[in-house]
């Protein structure tokens, strides 16, 4: 410790650290993010000692007037951060001392930097959450609107597995997807959300204390549901950042598939969609170029979000109870993931609404390609042919296609009733996307009906208080 930090806090100390060891100790320059919330904490902290006993009215009074003087200090942008006090924590407390004197020392009276830190961290997370739970559902608002504006008219867009045309979908079904995908990741960050809103400050250093505290007032004050019942678990344990971690991971990996498809969708090979000016960058010697630089960002963070939840798994899977200063290393992915996470979420809300899609290369695309050969072994498997016989069948017939250069659409009925029989007159519009698309119209289906009934849903749900009620209840339902 250096000599000002004896000075705030003592100890057995009677030199200080070298610079070089000072300098790899400190942690200001990252933890000060956490400076509003510590001094949150510390209010609630104060009106429990005086409440209890253990400060008087007229310390707690003086503590809370330094207080709120710090903390407008910090929000004016005129707070002097000094690196030999080490932490946020530190400095917050001396710059408090020197504003009111002595009885500042006494704020610390029955908690640890132990149990301070985890609050504190509970405390931003469990704001950063509420906030990203509001940007989910503004992007969530994005697809639903994205989803109705492009279904009257229906826009087509072909389906695919293993990256080749499958089976046509509608562009609404196709946004909805994302919707579902999405919500999900907004239900992980609502559950660890509620699973960290526990308090562990009063459980001091790691044992409790023996000040007469009460817990149940400060976990109150500070809106947590309860205080954490074991003491040392409330200064050891990270899992809640993990699990917030691996939301945000899982949250990251959704919107860098979305990415993925803005890219391959706004290339030139497949021409579906054209980026917004806004949302495009040129090449510095190619004229030509549009390049969907700010998707492929997106795509290329979820390599850093998961690395962040891998740096604080590794860092906790060896630790000891209870605090180790390891645990200091907690923070600064945190904070990155959370940052990165927001900003991909904000850009793809405002760029997804400037995307131009070109109905006329997805209409050709979604229809050629064979994309229409399951209608033609669903229609025989309707009039009895076992699925497996019909499934043949139509290959035979794809085959025969590829090798004389026709579509299935270009196909008579003569050609259809020499690789089946049972093919009749109605067979023939299941080779155009008008008839095809209205097939599949089971629940979840990309039938207009089908898709027209997901969106109502998803509107419900979006209008909802916080866009996450009617989804969590049909999940309990399903």
């Amino acid at each position: 410790m250096s000599q000002e930090t004896q000075k705030t806090w003592g100890g057995r100390f009677s030199e200080a650290p070298s610079q070089i060891a000072q300098e790899f100790n400190a942690s200001w320059s990252f933890d000060k993010r956490l400076a509003l919330v510590d001094i949150q904490g510390s209010l609630a902290h104060a009106a429990m000692l005086a409440q209890q006993g253990i400060l008087t009215l007229e310390e707690e009074a003086q503590i809370r007037q330094g207080l709120l003087a710090v903390q407008q200090e910090i929000l004016q942008g005129s707070f002097q951060w000094r690196e030999e006090l080490e932490d946020v924590h530190m400095n917050i407390e001396a710059r408090l001392i020197e504003l009111v004197g002595p009885v500042g020392g006494k704020l610390h009276t029955a908690r640890s930097r132990n149990d301070q830190v985890a609050t504190d961290l509970r405390l931003w997370v469990r704001g950063e959450l509420t906030s990203l739970l509001d940007e989910l559902k503004a992007l969530r608002k994005v697809l639903v609107q994205e989803a109705e504006k492009h279904l009257e008219p229906p826009l087509v867009l072909p389906g695919y597995t293993h990256l080749q045309r499958a089976m046509p979908v509608l562009l609404s079904h196709w946004f909805l997807a994302y919707y579902e995908m999405i919500s999900r990741d907004a239900g992980r960050l609502q559950d660890a959300l509620h699973r960290l809103n526990e308090s562990p400050l009063g459980a001091a250093a790691l044992a409790g204390t023996g000040f007469p505290i009460d817990r149940h007032a400060t976990a109150q004050a500070l809106g947590f549901t309860r205080p954490m019942r074991n003491s040392m678990d409330a200064v050891a344990s990270r899992d809640f950042v993990l699990e917030v971690l691996a939301a945000l991971a899982i949250g990251q990996i959704t919107l860098s598939r979305l990415a993925e498809e803005i890219v391959l969708y706004t290339t030139f090979e497949f021409g579906f969609a054209e980026l917004p000016d806004a949302f495009s960058t040129g090449s510095s010697i190619m004229p030509q170029k549009k390049n969907a630089d700010h998707a492929e960002l997106i795509r290329g963070k979820a390599g850093r979000v998961l690395g962040s939840f891998v740096t604080l798994a590794t860092l906790t899977k060896g630790l000891p109870l209870t605090y180790n200063k390891d645990l200091q290393e907690d923070k600064e992915p945190l904070f990155d993931a959370v940052d990165t996470y927001r900003a991909s979420v904000k850009l793809l809300a405002a760029m997804l609404p400037g995307l131009t899609w070109k109905p006329e290369p997805m209409r050709k695309a979604a229809e050629s390609g064979f994309s229409l050969a399951t209608e033609l072994a669903d229609y025989l498997a309707e009039r009895g042919l076992p699925f497996r016989e019909a499934h043949h069948a139509v290959g035979r017939l794809v085959r025969y296609c590829a090798e004389h250069g026709k579509e299935l659409r270009d196909l008579s009925l003569s050609e259809l009733q020499g690789f089946h029989p049972l093919f009749g007159e109605d067979a023939l519009p299941l080779t155009r996307l008008e008839t095809a698309i209205h097939r599949r119209r089971s629940h979840g289906g990309t039938a207009p009906e089908a898709v027209r009934e997901a969106l109502r849903q998803a509107r419900l749900e979006v209008e909802g208080s916080n866009g996450m009620g009617e989804a969590l209840e049909r999940d309990e339902h399903n």
